[in-house]
């Protein structure tokens, strides 16, 4: 609707069309959308719905540990987190009795008042191509004036508007004379010169001091009640639109300048249904905070300026008149500075007290051996006093998941109120966890979390010994937030540091609430997969280098689930792991492998199926005898199967991994290394793994430092000396291809030799080439 819109806009300026019928056209959706929306708020018994709290279940708190690996290439996208609950205000309110009810109709008169406003509005400029020219000018001068009274009517009746007090209603007069004078002026310069119209001088006076009102009550409410400031400004872009409209046809403006009035009124429309669709939902008044230097004391000063500016370059010179307006905006300017800035001394006057008052509570020393007095209720208070800063939310965890000790917790207390400012807040949210509110800016409140982590996790003595403990720090910035919704993204950063194995601070950020939901998604969602019978697996063939035929394939995870689309292994593992759900995948994914495997070599196909196993999975004591039990069953032969393990995982539990390989081996299964990093430490491990064939990537193809040979030869060499086979996998050029080859690599995997795929389209690919056995 924007695009046709802004075509027809376009297609007028340019002349293509008349220029009434291209403001017409240009505005039309955008109106009759914004109609819509006011005429079903006008007409709902119940309110739109509203966003539910979003105060989710923590996740496990248990690190994610590594996985099977994606597939070659580029990932496959994995859908995104479903929509927030919401919650209908019938149910959540329950019955609408009393007040309740009035509120209601009144929410359903301003929708129906500003709908009448919208539509009048549009039905101004969609006349004017039925009506000759003579006739738009009183067309459009009617429009406005019955815009502009529907307008202050329903602004006047919105729900939650209080009364002013003094202080208030002095520094609200202030910013509309310094806007409105400001305004003036800007229209007296940017005005064409010569005579000017008496319709267009009214109107454009009269219209200025309009927008001023509009402008700093939007300003002013912005915080307090969003969506009536959304109204008013709403209210603003459209009368401006159409007082644009009346100066330009009082003038005589060609019509192709017409089209120009359509962006702000349709904004000014789809603005003002958005506003009404937050305040009929019962908008409840916000606290106050502290009045913003901008746009109520700078923007007065640069809209002068900026007139000025243009008019020196066009005209040359100002008039007396244009002086002394120019002039009459600098009372005004000053005035509101200095009522500024005694809003800012009381404020700071107030927020003394309430740290004074904290202060007490907290001991005649302010920094206590530990801050039990504090509370989640004095922490709230205190933020909805502070205008900006940081909190952050730390979390204790004993080692081996044991609950710390209280004279642990008591040192880690004392230790957490010694590292922070003086002027920080501390409190107690839990049994292990408390909060610091501070007044750094972000990138200071992040170093101050980094070094409480450092301070928390030094050891603590203890009779018999030393403890440790583990840390975890969420952190963010509490400027222009709801108090309970900044603790809220504190926690949700916590969370986020504590699945990312503790000992780190993290940040909040909108992204990062989008993957713990989605981790919620998949937690909620996995328990069950395999019953319900989600799970897939693709294959994607590894080949010969020499002639490029299929030797064998590789079989890649994927989870196919209903309500999350395509999850893949890399993001599956990790959740199966911590829902102790790795051994019943592990299972699955054998037994699938291995009847896949039997039915192609029942078709003749000798190839060989890899199997990714993590070293969770291989230190189970029936990892070997199950793996025995499912080649039985199919009666497929040990060497057809290849179990593969991660390089980078394999020196954690290198014992056991060794072990269990080993056991493998004898019963003839083979062993693929994976993500070989081909580094000092892997190649001295090397020697020790019971292995058959070691994966590579293609960065070890590639040219050597200062001229020298690839990498790969050196392992090409040592493999060779192992009796090791090469496989080169994420092959994805034909470039890497030839340099894997040039290199003595004798397998190759990745995209540009085949990509992973179900296993009907295996076979065809397989039809390509005839039988062979390697």
């Amino acid at each position: 609707m924007s695009l046709v819109g802004t075509a027809f806009l376009l297609a007028g300026v340019a002349g293509a069309l008349p220029g009434p019928a291209a403001a017409a056209l240009a505005v039309a959706g955008g109106f009759a959308l914004a109609c819509v929306r006011l005429a079903w708020l006008a007409g709902a018994a119940t309110p739109p719905d509203r966003p539910a709290p979003t105060g989710h279940p923590a996740p496990p708190d248990r690190p994610a540990p590594n996985g099977h690996r994606a597939p070659t290439g580029r990932p496959v996208p994995t859908g995104e987190a479903p929509d927030l609950a919401v919650t209908h205000g019938a149910t959540a309110l329950g019955p609408r009795t009393g007040r309740r009810a009035r509120r209601a109709a009144l929410s359903r008169r301003v929708a129906a008042i500003l709908d009448s406003a919208v539509l009048v509005a549009g039905l101004t400029v969609a006349v004017l191509p039925l009506s000759d020219a003579a006739h738009r000018l009183p067309i459009a001068l009617a429009g406005l004036c019955l815009t502009g009274a529907l307008h202050v009517t329903a602004l006047l009746r919105l729900p939650g508007r209080s009364r002013l007090s003094g202080p208030e209603l002095v520094r609200r007069t202030v910013d509309v004379l310094a806007l409105g004078v400001s305004l003036v002026f800007a229209g007296w310069m940017l005005l064409p010169g010569g005579p000017v119209p008496a319709v267009a001088g009214m109107v454009a006076a009269g219209g200025a001091v309009v927008l001023a009102v509009l402008a700093v009550a939007a300003v002013a409410e912005r915080r307090r009640r969003p969506g009536a400031a959304r109204c008013h400004a709403g209210a603003a872009l459209t009368l401006g639109g159409l007082t644009l409209l009346v100066v330009l046809l009082a003038y005589g403006a060609p019509d192709r300048a017409l089209p120009l009035v359509a962006a702000p009124l349709v904004a000014g429309a789809l603005l003002t249904a958005a506003g009404a669709r937050r305040t009929s939902g019962g908008e409840r008044p916000g606290r106050d905070a502290a009045p913003a230097a901008w746009p109520r004391l700078t923007a007065p000063a640069g809209i002068a300026a900026l007139a000025a500016g243009i008019h020196l370059g066009t005209a040359g010179e100002f008039s007396t008149a244009a002086m002394a307006l120019g002039l009459a905006v600098i009372p005004p300017i000053m005035v509101g500075e200095l009522l500024a800035a005694a809003d800012q001394r009381r404020r700071v006057q107030r927020l003394a007290a309430r740290e004074a008052w904290l202060r007490r509570r907290l001991g005649p020393d302010s920094r206590p051996v530990e801050p039990v007095p504090l509370t989640r209720a004095d922490l709230v208070r205190a933020m909805a006093e502070r205008s900006g800063g940081g909190l952050l939310v730390v979390d204790l965890h004993g080692v081996g998941g044991a609950v710390p000790e209280g004279p642990v917790l008591s040192e880690a207390a004392r230790r957490l109120r010694a590292s922070s400012e003086t002027h920080d807040l501390v409190a107690r949210l839990g049994d292990t966890e408390y909060a610091v509110l501070t007044d750094l800016g972000p990138v200071l409140a992040y170093a101050l979390g980094l070094r409480l982590l450092a301070a928390l996790a030094e050891p603590y003595p203890r009779p018999g010994g030393v403890a440790r403990l583990g840390v975890s720090v969420g952190l963010a910035e509490t400027s222009g937030g709801d108090p309970e919704d900044v603790l809220r993204q504190a926690d949700l950063a916590r969370r986020r540091a504590v699945q990312l194995g503790r000992d780190r601070v993290e940040w909040y950020d909108a992204y990062l609430e989008e993957q713990l939901v989605r981790r919620l998604d998949l937690e909620r969602e996995l328990p069950g997969a395999v019953a319900r019978g989600e799970l897939d697996l693709v294959y994607q063939p590894v080949v010969a280098l020499a002639d490029r035929m299929p030797v064998g394939t590789e079989a890649l995870l994927r989870w196919r689930s209903p309500a999350l689309g395509t999850v893949l292994p890399a993001e599956l593992l990790p959740v199966a792991a911590d829902l102790d759900l790795t051994g019943e995948i592990g299972r699955w994914v054998l037994d699938r492998a291995c009847r896949q495997l039997a039915a192609w070599s029942e078709g003749g196909r000798e190839l060989w199926m890899a199997v990714n196993v993590t070293p969770r999975e291989l230190a189970a004591p029936d990892f070997v005898a199950r793996t025995a039990t499912a080649l039985a069953a199919y009666d497929v032969a040990p060497e057809r199967l290849v179990v593969e393990v991660a390089e980078p995982v394999v020196g954690l539990e290198l014992s056991t991994v060794v072990a269990r390989l080993a056991g493998l081996r004898s019963i003839g299964v083979r062993i693929a290394l994976d993500d070989f990093r081909a580094e000092h430490a892997s190649l001295a491990q090397l020697r020790r793994l019971p292995i058959d064939l070691l994966k590579v990537g293609p960065h070890l193809v590639g040219p050597g430092g200062d001229g020298q040979r690839p990498l790969i030869d050196v392992v090409a060499n040592l493999a060779d000396r192992l009796g090791v086979e090469l496989v080169v996998e994420e092959l994805e050029s034909e470039g890497q291809v030839a340099g894997a080859r040039r290199a003595g690599c004798r397998y190759g995997q990745g995209f540009a030799l085949a990509r992973p795929a179900t296993a009907e389209r295996v076979e065809a690919w397989f039809e390509e080439y005839p039988s062979t056995a390697r």
